[in-house]
């Protein structure tokens, strides 16, 4: 009887390690794979694809008349505008419309009045996407009762998140009416799921291709890549430790009284009020990674004091207390202060500021987004890495890893490095992978805008090398059927809907 019930209780014991195993149950280090920290200097493993974000499937170039034009205000900061800007031209493709160059607001944290043509290349940008929208610098000017004046546009806030067929009904019903309308804001005025590949695909061609920042901030940005690559591989690091951040996050408690009166103040005037408590937020990894927990993380991953490191942030809140744990641990720190040219300095907290910033993590070995969440900045240059080579992201989870902090802060610190590591191996470090909500397209565009040269699967063979020229043809085709007398009915059904009421 006792053996059997030993038998029993065997077999038992199997069978639960197999059902757990099969439900997906982890088991300990089971999960883990072994990385060498030198491979991570690489790219990632791209599994056979490539980006592409050329059509796939038959696109008609703009057709010579349109519905009408097109402004949008890209409310926000650099990275949140360029994702408006991207929305902006699905719209005007899906609504026949031709799109007047955005507006790029000069009242956000920037206080920046350059605008699109300080920031972007303009000729590049109109150039690059004539074979899918038409783009002019302005509104046209009319003539109205003997006198010129510029048309004006009827001004609309367009709700978040919005739907294609909003911009198909009612945004172009008032567009036929008016003969021109105004979009602000239009920050996530246009939703990101959008069941098209055509169309995200556009979305891709505008993000990275058509946006091309100016040749001086290009230059500049090279510049400083020469100077960090010269001593050998470099990683960027964008520290979100910053003051209107962890406002947001409600982490306050790390800070001094004085500290967190300016957080709370800051609080209130910007963010809706709410409750928070500090340690279920870090708990549920809704706080930023301290400078000090960036650099426990990489130092248990195995990179040592002679890594050469890139900071994109911010004023870091806090200032030097907090920097100084993570400057002993990495003391090879630069920015674009320290290895900038002096005329950076200019304009250091402005659009050129934060565009310089972009490319050079864009151009680094490795970039690590301490904080994505709403981090516009993070966000898009990861979904650029991804298009650009599948380049090296490591993304600490801060869900996984704040158990691990809190307890090496009250003296349970056995095992800490291991613990760090199993957290931060489990990551594909910027390989092709699944976008699972909350991720946004911004972030991981695969598999819309990849494709696999030799792929079984139609939808992700890569298209025709000669696709551009293809699309020339058309476009070519059809300014060739545009007559004389349609362009002027086109021109006087506009300028007798510029006489009509509107709003600027």
């Amino acid at each position: 009887m006792a053996g059997r019930l030993g038998i029993a209780v065997v077999v038992l014991v199997v069978c639960t390690l197999s059902l757990f195993s099969s439900i997906g149950v982890p088991r300990p280090y089971s999960t883990v794979r072994k990385v060498d920290v030198n491979d991570l200097w690489r790219t990632a493993d791209s599994g056979g694809w490539r980006a592409s974000s050329a059509p796939r499937s038959y696109w008609p170039p703009p057709p010579t008349e349109s519905n009408g034009y097109l402004r949008v205000r890209c409310n926000g900061g650099l990275n949140q505008q360029r994702s408006a800007i991207c929305n902006a031209v699905v719209a005007a493709r899906i609504m026949n419309a031709t799109l007047v160059l955005p507006d790029l607001d000069t009242n956000s944290f920037w206080r920046d009045e350059s605008g699109f043509p300080g920031i972007y290349d303009v000729e590049h940008f109109i150039k690059s996407l004539r074979y899918d929208v038409r783009i002019v610098r302005s509104l046209p000017e009319i003539s109205s009762n003997g006198k010129t004046k510029k048309m004006k546009s009827y001004q609309i806030r367009p709700p978040r998140d919005a739907p294609l067929s909003w911009y198909t009904t009612f945004a172009l019903e008032m567009m036929k009416q008016h003969g021109a309308i105004y979009l602000t804001p239009f920050s996530h005025r246009l939703a990101e799921e959008i069941d098209n590949p055509e169309l995200q695909r556009l979305r891709c061609r505008v993000n990275y291709h058509a946006l091309r920042f100016k040749p001086h901030i290009m230059q500049i940005s090279s510049e400083i890549v020469n100077k960090l690559r010269a001593q050998g591989h470099f990683m960027s690091i964008h520290l979100r430790f910053e003051m209107d951040m962890l406002a947001f996050a409600g982490c306050i408690d790390i800070f001094t009284p004085e500290e967190q009166k300016i957080l709370i103040k800051y609080r209130k005037e910007n963010f809706a009020e709410k409750e928070l408590v500090y340690r279920e937020r870090r708990l549920i990894g809704k706080c930023p990674l301290t400078p000090e927990e960036v650099g426990l993380i990489l130092r248990s991953m195995g990179f040592d004091n002679s890594t050469r490191i890139y900071l994109a942030s911010g004023e870091l809140f806090g200032g030097e207390r907090f920097m100084k744990p993570f400057r002993e641990m990495f003391p090879h720190l630069e920015n674009h202060s320290s290895v900038g040219p002096e005329k950076l300095e200019e304009n250091a907290r402005g659009l050129a500021g934060s565009a310089v910033d972009y490319m050079v993590c864009l151009l680094s070995d490795i970039f690590v987004p301490t904080y994505d969440g709403p981090s516009n900045f993070a966000n898009n240059l990861m979904g650029h890495r991804l298009y650009y080579g599948f380049r090296t992201i490591i993304q600490p989870d801060r869900k996984a890893l704040a158990p691990i902090f809190v307890d090496r802060e009250e003296g349970r610190g056995s095992g800490f490095e291991e613990r760090v590591r199993q957290v931060m191996y489990r990551t594909n470090f910027g390989g092709p992978h699944k976008r699972v909500r909350p991720e946004s397209f911004y972030t991981n565009s695969w598999p819309e805008c990849f494709c696999q040269p030799e792929s079984k699967n139609p939808k992700d063979k890569c298209p025709p090398e000669n696709v551009v020229e293809v699309l020339g043809s058309q476009l070519q085709s059809e300014e060739s059927e545009g007559s004389e007398e349609g362009k002027d009915a086109n021109q006087a059904a506009a300028t007798g809907r510029a006489e009509e009421e509107g709003s600027t």
